[in-house]
């Protein structure tokens, strides 16, 4: 993909609360995976990126002279375990974390869940449900259930690797609690029958995991684009000089007390979309950067700016072959 970086021009500093922590990882989300790929074609993929919500509409197409029965998946991002993991995983406490909804024809579909709880590459699902143990580790009532258990299961569950001691002082003496370190992982899936020589449209939504820091990172310790960290950051984000500059005076503002800008990120897996039975024949790309004063850089070729925060791409017979990062630098109000 050729560099493409989208400024716009910021109007204010409104005072927004900063990020609790340093950092926030971003969960990377993406689109439909399909269980055979040798006869349905997406005819069409219209993507809506925002740090509010993805809107993803699909039209398939049956290209062969029978019905084809299969299934089609969502797949949720894995949820790891652990007191170190910092990540914006959504609403923890429920199944349906990020809120997936999903329509085909315009009517609601209810899909199948499948969960299952990995250490490593064993699958110790049956453990962790067997005691009763909510399965997402980030949840407090996983947390809770832990707690709960019997010496014999902790011992057990600690040579399985499913939790670690967390040892702590809360200022009356020294804790000890068990914290799930194990992996979730999530598909949404459903059945479906494509008639022969028909369209076929699914669409759905979903919260994104945003992931951030309290500052611009992607500068050297003397302010500028320098070393590895920014050259990362050009391949994965395209960020251009004029975006460059601004970080650069970010970083000034910041060290001088005033409002600055800190980083969002949003992840995206494209690369589902080469599953199917040939290219996206159209393919539109709209990335809303929110708010009027947020900037925002990302990866594309032809992209034009649709309005006040809307950006657009579109392509035809696509072959994705790289997933989609966009960086957000948003205003806030220094401590």
């Amino acid at each position: 993909m050729t560099r493409a970086t989208l400024l716009a021009l910021l109007a204010s500093l409104s005072a927004v609360p900063a990020l609790a922590n340093d950092t926030t990882a971003v969960l990377k989300t993406g689109g439909l995976a399909y269980t055979r790929s040798n006869e349905i074609s997406m005819e069409e993929e219209k993507l809506y990126i925002s740090p509010k919500e993805v809107r993803v509409d699909y039209l398939y197409r049956n290209t062969s002279d029978k019905p084809v029965e299969t299934y089609v998946a969502f797949p949720m991002p894995d949820i790891g375990g652990g007191p170190e993991e910092n990540v914006d995983a959504g609403d923890v406490e429920s199944d349906n974390f990020l809120g997936f909804t999903v329509t085909q024809d315009g009517k609601s579909i209810e899909p199948s869940l499948q969960q299952r709880v990995y250490v490593g590459h064993i699958d110790m699902t049956d453990a962790v449900s067997g005691a009763g143990v909510p399965l997402n580790p980030k949840s407090e009532r996983a947390r809770q259930a832990v707690m709960k258990l019997s010496q014999a299961t902790i011992d057990d569950w600690l040579t399985r690797g499913l939790i670690i001691p967390d040892i702590y002082d809360d200022g009356s003496g020294m804790k000890k609690e068990y914290s799930p370190v194990w992996t979730l992982k999530s598909a949404y899936y459903w059945r479906t029958t494509f008639a022969p020589g028909k369209n076929i449209n699914v669409s759905h939504s979903y919260r994104p995991s945003v992931g951030g820091t309290v500052a611009t990172t992607f500068l050297d310790e003397n302010n500028q684009p320098k070393g590895e960290r920014y050259e990362e950051y050009q391949r994965k984000y395209c960020i251009d000089e004029a975006f460059t500059r601004i970080a650069r005076k970010s970083v000034e503002a910041m060290r001088n007390g005033e409002p600055h800008l800190v980083e969002n990120w949003i992840s995206y897996i494209l690369t589902t979309g080469s599953n199917w039975y040939g290219p996206i024949k159209k393919f539109t790309l709209v990335v809303d950067k929110g708010e009027e004063d947020n900037f925002v850089s990302f990866c594309g070729e032809g992209v034009k700016k649709t309005g006040p925060t809307t950006f657009e791409m579109t392509k035809t017979d696509f072959f994705p072959e790289k997933d989609l990062d966009i960086l957000l630098l948003v205003p806030t109000q220094a401590p």
